[in-house]
């Protein structure tokens, strides 16, 4: 491997992989560093999660010539249906007349047969990534991790935990939440604790799902239903700490009852087909996008609640943006790690990442407690939208990535 390359990424999850992908198609030299072995990154019991794909994303995978491969796991979402209600139990009132529904073919003049989204398990995209990225012989240091970086001038000078030294233009960390070079480049990062943990798991439903996903919020957080292949289902279930804690560890029988108290009986039989997974719930803000020669991507920029599903595909956004910078910026000659060629990256992804972390967090607090003020404000505030088919639409296509000034891969363009 040549030592002196134009862009290394640190990370190599589903936003990096992306980003090598899409850096790689522009003709840039770029090695991807990774700590955890992918042999254990594809493990069944490495990852619990599903991921809700927006329309806009998938089509940048679909240019990078690796959707075709992720849909055939992928289950499309045509409808979402969220309803707002109270805890179950025997003393329960009925359910709220309140919901939203959003509907695909609402919006399919302008998106054709595309769904709202795809959900797909996030085992499947990495071992569909993973594959492509050594099929197109893209450096792969595993594993491996940055563990100092410099900047020497015109270059920046990268030092690897196994003694490596490479030399790169950019340095892009897509370490995820706990970022080491951000914080070695001296990055503040905003974050707090929800006091929430999703359980993860997935269940097997006896009556067709429609591709229709559920979200129930409950005072104690969102309980999600979120279609899979083969008529299954992810179930993201949020609790304080200790219930959620107390939901992974406790018998499969005595699990499966409090689940079903929730879950209801509008699919069947269901069955538990998938381990507990448990994941903390927290919101982080970096407060810059880049420093130096080192820019920022996905969680490592802004990590937000999954309350909505936006997560992953801010990482997927931010990595479309990066690549079309970096790929213009290098076909023009520019230096490619120069403050003029970063700013212009975070300047294009600095309103996205804010105001999408902003809102998820409004949601979160307005939506995750039983005050019966909120709950009276936010009922009615859920009847007047949807009786409203032009913010429903709105809603959709923002959800769908596919509004604001979109980078050419989320349009399904080649850089």
């Amino acid at each position: 491997m040549d030592t002196h390359l134009d862009v290394i990424i640190a990370g190599g999850g589903m936003a990096g992989m992306t980003l090598a992908l899409a850096l790689q198609s522009g003709g840039l030299q770029v090695a991807l560093v990774e700590r955890q072995p992918y042999a254990e990154q594809l493990d069944v019991g490495f990852d619990g999660r599903a991921s809700a794909i927006a329309y806009a994303c998938f089509r940048q995978w679909n240019a990078l010539g690796v959707g075709p491969a992720i849909a055939e796991r992928a289950c499309r979402m045509d409808e979402i249906m969220v309803t707002d209600g109270h805890l179950p139990g025997a003393a329960s009132r009925k359910p709220l007349p309140f919901f939203l529904n959003f509907k695909a073919d609402e919006i399919s003049g302008r998106t054709g047969d595309e769904p709202l989204g795809y959900m797909v398990e996030n085992r499947h995209v990495r071992q569909v990534l993973y594959d492509a990225i050594r099929e197109r012989h893209i450096n792969l240091i595993v594993p491996a991790g940055v563990v100092d970086f410099r900047d020497t001038g015109g270059l920046a000078e990268v030092t690897l935990d196994t003694g490596q030294v490479l030399k790169t233009s950019v340095v892009v960390s897509a370490e995820g939440r706990r970022s080491s070079l951000r914080d070695k480049a001296g990055i503040g990062h905003i974050n707090w604790d929800y006091d929430q943990s999703a359980v993860v798991t997935t269940v097997q439903m006896q009556r067709p799902h429609n591709n229709v996903a559920y979200e129930h919020f409950l005072p104690s957080g969102p309980f999600a239903i979120l279609p899979l292949t083969e008529n299954r289902a992810c179930i993201v279930w949020s609790e304080k700490h200790a219930q959620a804690k107390a939901l992974v560890g406790m018998s499969d029988g005595l699990f499966y009852d409090h689940f079903i108290s929730r879950f209801g009986e509008f699919l069947g039989d269901v069955t538990i087909v998938g381990e507990r997974f448990l994941y903390p719930l927290g919101l982080g803000l970096a407060e810059e996008m880049h420093k130096g020669r080192l820019a920022l991507l996905g969680d490592a920029a802004h990590g937000i609640h999954p309350i909505a599903g936006q997560g992953l595909n801010l990482g997927l956004k931010d990595a479309a943006a990066l690549a079309e910078v970096l790929i213009e910026a290098a076909r023009l000659g520019e230096d490619l790690g120069s403050e003029l060629v970063l700013e212009r990256y975070a300047r294009w992804r600095r309103f996205d990442n804010v105001s999408t972390s902003v809102i998820m967090d409004g949601f979160v607090r307005l939506f995750s407690n039983g005050n019966p003020l909120l709950r009276t404000v936010r009922d009615v505030g859920m009847g007047l939208f949807n009786r409203v088919p032009g913010l429903r639409q709105f809603v959709m296509e923002d959800a769908g990535a596919a509004t604001g000034d979109l980078p050419k891969l989320l349009r399904g363009e080649l850089v």
